[in-house]
């Protein structure tokens, strides 16, 4: 996958649901920067959250976008394969297929 490719096409998308239904869009936009700016952990601490659960439920545009803000966070290749190992430890043989899919979503956007 080209993940800068796929990241591209789904803010694209998401800009047209952004369209279609404006203020459900908007409030899950004042959700997302309330969680981030609140609260005792960072925004990378955070991130790294959301890239667990985003392992754990399967969803790769959600893992490209955490992964993307995670490097935007300052957070390291051997933080996020800690990461990757607890999604693993947490989530078995699916969590190894997607952790796999995070790490070359780095990779890919490292190399961008």
């Amino acid at each position: 996958m080209d993940y800068p490719a796929f990241i591209a096409a789904t803010k694209d998308q998401t800009r047209v649901l952004a369209k279609t239904i404006p203020d459900t869009m908007k409030g899950f936009g004042t959700l997302s920067r309330a969680v981030k700016e609140g609260g005792v952990l960072g925004v990378k601490e955070k991130e790294f959250v959301a890239l667990g659960i985003a392992i754990g439920v399967r969803c790769e545009p959600c893992i490209a976008f955490h992964v993307e803000a995670l490097m935007k966070a300052g957070a390291s290749r051997e933080e996020l394969a800690d990461v990757l190992g607890m999604a693993v430890q947490m989530g078995g043989g699916p969590a190894v297929m997607y952790a796999a899919k995070a790490l070359d979503c780095w990779d890919q956007l490292a190399a961008a």
